[in-house]
């Protein structure tokens, strides 16, 4: 949601970008500043739209593709002065490569002093490949024809050979049911459900605060006072209900700074994920958090400010009065929320989106939990009685909480490993200290290590001894997914797969057998009779990396693919060049030649030509006689993804009985 503050740059914004779409997210212009009569300054600017961006130059080795310069007749018509120069950048951790990446947002500058060594020349042309991303990445190249004197540059019509014809139309295929693909709409994943998600996960930590010893007396104590000290039982419930909302609503309200951050830098929060020195104070916070559970020190708020509150809400009465009364408990049941709460800003802060709006949803989720028995033992004050009494089992939820803040410590620390590329928690490093801190769990529940706040020994209650099975399996489930036994997804939390000791890439997706040239996956799925699954991807394509991580890696998705279907993965950034007769010129609707060098360009024309397309990650289900199965999809969710294989399985078989039958 776009904020009024910048409504006036939206709109000047609007008028610099006339005439993009997103199928050409960046307006590229250039101009020539003379320095002296032998030096010039170059300029190429690009207006870029709201939400995509392009990398920089200088992003890392190993993540997406930067932006590269290509002068032709360098140091033969003129010579660089220096390095291109770059507009302001951002910089931000990518799980899905492990390294920081550099890129541009709004706008993009760079500049390039030339001295001219030929005095006859009027013309630089430079070329630039790059990539630009958004929920789907366009691997781009652009030429410019740039007159040092300002005049217009005519360039000579080019021509395509036979040779060159001949290749060009072998990359435009015969499509059956075309028209399949029109339908297409780009499926993101559902944010609404997302944020349901997030407020199910607060929901759990008011749950579990309610449990603590900080918490639990309250509620009957409370619930008392408002149905014995109101006038009439109505009374007394309607002053409990007020009483649960001022408690979501305090939670609620915890969370609005965040939205004023966000409104100055949407990306001020996600630093927390990106930033070295954050992530190391996070770790070090959340291990003084898991102390205090521990019972060796208690994390309060200023008592004065419980007495005020306190007084407040006697001296107010009535519905005032009441929302005293809950600031009250907020402040009172800090030493135990505290932690939980910061628990949930770390949660939300590593997960992708808008981390405010994520955080509210959680703190209503939160406060909602805490605010239900007020209201539900108001209505139905017999059920006081099936209250479990106060006990020695609070301070062993304290305890378990106090080991979870610890295992949520170790992914900030792992955050800042993996951004400063100190190699030290490694995928295996840091599941073997997960698995510690679970032992850890283990012989504390069980009753064989102690803390300094818990009571006398006695016979093991069965949720504690339940709590500790759960750890147990937790346990043996990490050990073995750390041996490969199977995979282990924890929804980002680990390092990546690829950050390992003894690091091993595949030359395919998740093992899955596959071709990288589509000819070869066509013959082969013929042979075999088997539709075809048409993967444009890339190497430094991040969502691709998820949909293969999140999505292809589900059992039922996996299955499909690896069995049921002909995998051919196309990587339109590549850049290894085709071999010297494979290169050819072609011609696109507009006129422009381009000269086909690379066997990304080749692919990425391949996709253009025949779906119109040239985003990625970017799908399509085709039969062996190229019959368009299903309409195409993009990043997606993996619902939404397999009924897509399961439709294009349908459609195939269906047309497979018509054939027979014939």
């Amino acid at each position: 949601m776009k904020k009024f503050g910048i409504i006036l740059g939206s709109l000047l914004f609007f008028v610099l970008s006339w005439g993009q779409t997103e199928d050409d997210p960046v307006a590229w212009s250039h101009k020539v500043t003379k320095l002296s009569d032998t030096e010039y300054e170059l300029e190429i600017s690009g207006n870029i739209l709201e939400d995509w961006h392009v990398y920089s130059q200088f992003t890392s080795d190993g993540g997406s593709l930067p932006i590269v310069f290509t002068y032709a007749k360098e140091n033969v018509d003129y010579q660089r002065i220096g390095e291109t120069t770059e507009s302001k950048t951002y910089t931000e951790y990518s799980d899905v490569f492990g390294v920081d990446e550099v890129f541009f947002k709004n706008k993009a500058i760079f500049k390039q002093k030339i001295k001219v060594l030929d005095a006859a020349i009027d013309r630089i042309d430079i070329d630039i490949f790059y990539q630009v991303c958004k929920e789907v990445c366009l691997t781009e190249e652009r030429t410019f024809n740039i007159s040092l004197s300002g005049s217009a540059i005519v360039l000579e019509e080019k021509t395509i050979d036979a040779r060159s014809t001949l290749l060009s139309e072998e990359l435009t295929l015969n499509l059956k049911n075309k028209e399949r693909l029109t339908s297409e709409q780009q499926r993101n994943l559902n944010k609404g459900s997302e944020l349901w998600m997030i407020f199910g996960l607060g929901f759990l930590g008011g749950l579990i605060a309610l449990l603590t010893p900080c918490v639990f007396p309250m509620i009957p104590l409370t619930v008392s006072f408002f149905t014995k000290q109101s006038q009439n039982r109505a009374r007394g419930i309607a002053n409990a209900v007020w009483y649960g909302g001022f408690i979501v609503l305090i939670y609620f309200l915890l969370s609005l700074p965040f939205h004023l951050f966000d409104s100055v830098d949407s990306q001020i929060l996600n630093t927390i994920a990106t930033n070295i020195w954050l992530n190391v104070i996070f770790f070090l916070i959340f291990v003084f958090f898991a102390f205090s559970f521990f019972g060796y020190y208690e994390l309060t708020l200023p008592s004065s400010w419980a007495n005020k509150m306190d007084a407040a809400s006697s001296k107010a009465g009535g519905v005032l009065g009441i929302f005293f009364m809950a600031v009250t408990l907020a402040i009172v049941s800090f030493s135990c929320t505290g932690p939980i709460l910061g628990g949930l800003l770390g949660s939300t802060a590593l997960a992708e989106g808008d981390v405010a709006t994520n955080l509210s949803a959680g703190m209503i989720g939160f406060g909602a939990a805490l605010a239900l028995p007020f209201a539900l033992f108001a209505l139905f004050p017999a059920w006081l009685n099936s209250l479990p009494k106060s006990g020695g089992w609070m301070t062993t939820v304290k305890v378990v909480l106090g080991f979870l803040e610890l295992i949520l410590a170790f992914k900030f620390l792992s955050n800042a490993d993996l951004v400063g590329h100190w190699g030290i928690l490694k995928r295996e490093i840091f599941i073997a200290i997960w698995v510690v801190l679970l032992l850890g769990l283990i012989l504390y529940l069980f009753g064989i290590i102690r803390f300094p706040h818990d009571g006398p020994k006695g016979k093991k209650s069965l949720p504690r001894v339940f709590t500790g099975i759960i750890a147990i399996a937790f346990a043996v489930y990490l050990s073995l997914g750390a041996f490969k036994v199977w995979d282990l997804r924890l929804f980002g939390f680990l390092p990546p797969d690829f950050y390992t000791v003894a690091s091993q890439e595949n030359d395919c997706p998740l093992g899955i057998d596959c071709f990288k040239n589509f000819e070869e996956g066509l013959a082969y799925a013929k042979q075999n009779a088997k539709p075809i699954l048409l993967d444009f991807t890339g190497w430094a394509c991040v969502n691709c990396r998820k949909m293969e991580e999140n999505v292809w890696s589900t059992p039922e998705v996996f299955k499909m693919i690896s069995e049921d279907y002909v995998l051919i993965s196309l990587y339109v950034d590549d850049r290894a060049n085709l071999q010297e007769n494979d290169q050819f010129d072609f011609r696109y609707k507009t006129g422009r030649i381009k000269r086909i060098k690379t066997i990304g360009q080749k692919w990425g024309t391949f996709q253009s030509i025949n779906f119109n397309a040239a985003s990625q990650p970017y799908y399509v289900l085709l039969s062996p006689d190229l019959e368009v199965l299903n309409e195409a999809v993009q990043y997606t969710d993996k619902a939404t993804y397999s009924e897509w294989l399961k439709e294009g399985l349908k459609q195939y078989n269906a047309s497979m009985s018509k054939i027979a039958i014939k």
